[in-house]
């Protein structure tokens, strides 16, 4: 009898130790299902002016992989147009959007800015990039960008306000500006530092540059992947 009773509880235990394992392997394989986040954005996205390693998205790849627990199971798309504006990402969203994007990065606004066009325009091309994201009810993580002072204070003053008002209208994570990661801890521009992460054309930051920069959004992007993960 003993013998017996020895021998069903251990093949209870046994049962319980399969139905655990069971379980907890389903579950650690539904956290290991890819996200799929597209970063969605012009020269700065793509890659301008380095070697493709060394672009943004790789770069933040790597980034993800030594910091989040879960960048194994994350696919980044490079949906980066150099030249692009915001009415060509306006143009391009639909067919971006497919039916595996679980997540999407936009940073969108630097080629508006350099040509002068009117924010007002700038702004209504990146609603219709929202409102296309929010039909599909896809997590955003909008990234802006700080107008320079010589475009006039108005100019300025419309750009700069158009993102964190478009985030806040459409629920969106937000970063202040693309470059966060090469400012100072306050916010300030280190003019000599901020040149030595740049390419020689000044617009387009070099290998080191995306790296400070990665450094400065991943934190936004592991946040961006969590949601796009709880709403699959």
């Amino acid at each position: 009898m003993g013998y017996g009773f020895a021998q069903a509880v251990s093949k209870v235990i046994a049962s319980i130790t399969l139905i655990f394992v069971l379980i907890f392997g389903q579950a650690s394989a539904a956290r290991a299902e890819p996200v799929t986040i597209v970063a969605f954005g012009d020269s700065l996205t793509q890659g301008y002016g380095l070697r493709a390693p060394d672009g943004f998205v790789p770069q933040l790849a790597d980034w993800l992989k030594a910091n989040s627990t879960e960048s194994g199971a994350v696919c980044l798309i490079n949906a980066g147009v150099s030249g692009d504006t915001t009415a060509g990402g306006a143009a391009r969203i639909d067919w971006t959007l497919t039916d595996d994007v679980d997540g999407v990065i936009v940073a969108l606004g630097g080629n508006d800015l350099l040509r002068g066009i009117d924010p007002a325009v700038s702004r209504a091309n990146l609603e219709k990039i929202l409102q296309a994201t929010v039909a599909r009810d896809v997590p955003v993580l909008l990234v802006g960008l700080v107008a320079t002072a010589n475009m006039g204070p108005d100019f300025k003053q419309n750009f700069d306000q158009m993102y964190p008002e478009l985030s806040a209208q459409y629920g969106t994570l937000y970063v202040r500006d693309f470059f966060i990661g090469l400012l100072q801890p306050d916010g300030t521009v280190d003019g000599d530092a901020v040149r030595a992460r740049m390419q020689s054309d000044g617009i387009h930051p070099n290998k080191e540059g995306v790296r400070d920069i990665v450094e400065g959004l991943g934190p936004d992007v592991i946040e961006l992947i969590s949601l796009a993960r709880s709403g699959r």
